[in-house]
């Protein structure tokens, strides 16, 4: 593929190939419509790129390190490992570039609710902060099951002055709390705006979140090249729905000598049905407004799903990743849980960094790459959020082999 002269998606429909477009009720489709043509007036508009890039350096934290680790690279004797910083980002990880942009937005629009929805906490967490920012009244709806692994989160959402709103419906995760998102928008949307937090939903947001989340792939080139004068030979991420993932890999999709590697959650294995490895086993299908890649029952219902991590237990993942399966652009992998849990102790130990349990599952890849690897090749790894939150599930998982 000449992704140099072909790649420009979406295209007018909204679509990533045959992915994407907009699935939704009637009375959305207006609000849709309406966003779309403020994003794109906005996009190259001087004052609104001045606030974001301002807000950015000056509330967020950006640009984040491009941190050599060197005794990750001494680990495994082969390339030269990188890690991208985006657990340094204000609120511990990368969902604030999106919120950030998003708020601005939802002003220019004339919303003064703001709704979302979170898995891990992390998503919310940025929508909270960024409506106490802004003075907006923000609800946040969250499945029974991540509010009682995400308790931290789910505080400090409150703290901010969030509504956060228990969803017991489904599996009571991530995809239950979208839908409860997706009927409150469809109720509110003449007052409401609703900050989707991943690459994932109908058109535009699948767009939106990615320009937003680019930022960490244009400044990781622009890192690595003062650093090494040469561009990194792979790149990781995990990928749920897939916004850090798309937000590193986009600016590098051209660059066809850069390899892309998304890692998803094999959760207990994939032979067990108990994980989120939709990219590896899941199948086309229509889910929350967008066509993509679906992991789906013999009936083709939405199959229930398992990770230990919070942010990637998703049966779905943003159509521009579909895309770039179907052209072999970027390929994907799992790992399990327990590969997770054991990158995470390795990052800690080794580099002194406490990664989040989503970001430990593209760390835990490196155990299959690095041996494939030379001495004179560039490895960056994505790290997009730091693993405070998660240490109560750490605890009660390997907690008694640590202390």
């Amino acid at each position: 593929m000449n992704t140099q002269s072909v790649y420009n998606f979406p295209d007018i429909n909204g679509k990533f190939g045959i992915y994407g477009g907009k699935f939704v009720p009637e009375t959305l489709i207006s609000a849709l419509d309406d966003l779309e043509k403020t994003y794109l007036e906005l996009k190259n508009n001087n004052e609104f790129q001045n606030e974001l890039s301002s807000l950015q350096k000056e509330y967020n934290g950006r640009p984040t390190p491009l941190t050599f680790a060197k005794r990750l690279t001494e680990y495994f004797g082969k390339a030269k490992i990188y890690l991208k910083r985006e657990d340094l980002c204000h609120t511990g990880a990368h969902k604030l570039n999106n919120a950030l942009g998003q708020i601005l937005l939802a002003k220019k629009l004339g919303k003064t609710r703001i709704i979302a929805e979170t898995g891990a906490g992390q998503h919310g967490v940025a929508t909270a902060t960024v409506c106490a920012k802004f003075g907006l009244k923000c609800v946040v709806y969250m499945g029974e099951v991540d509010i009682e692994r995400q308790k931290l989160n789910v505080f400090r959402m409150k703290m901010l002055s969030a509504e956060v709103v228990p969803v017991t419906s489904g599996s009571r995760t991530l995809k239950d709390a979208t839908n409860e998102a997706i009927r409150d928008w469809v109720t509110n949307v003449a007052n409401t705006h609703y900050i989707i937090g991943s690459v994932v939903g109908p058109h535009p947001y699948p767009m939106i979140v990615r320009d937003f989340q680019s930022i960490i792939g244009i400044e990781t080139k622009e890192q690595i090249l003062n650093y090494e004068r040469k561009l990194p030979n792979y790149i990781l991420a995990c990928v749920g729905g897939g916004s850090n993932a798309m937000g590193i890999f986009y600016p590098f999709v051209n660059d066809k000598n850069v390899n892309l590697i998304g890692v998803e959650a094999a959760g207990y294995g994939l032979d067990s049905g108990k994980h989120c490895a939709t990219l590896t086993l899941g199948e086309p299908g229509i889910f929350q407004g967008m066509k993509t890649y679906l992991l789906q029952d013999e009936n083709g219902q939405v199959s229930e799903v398992h990770s230990i991590s919070a942010g990637l237990d998703y049966p779905g993942v943003g159509p521009e990743h579909s895309l770039l399966k179907d052209i072999k652009r970027v390929k994907y992998f799992s790992v399990t849980d327990d590969e997770a849990l054991e990158a995470t102790i390795l990052l800690s130990k080794l580099e002194g960094i406490l990664p989040a349990l989503e970001t430990a599952h593209a760390v835990a890849y490196l155990n299959k790459l690095m041996p494939e690897t030379s001495k004179d090749e560039i490895v960056v790894v994505n790290i997009s959020g730091r693993g405070d939150k998660d240490l109560n599930t750490i605890i009660n998982q390997i907690g008694d082999k640590i202390l």
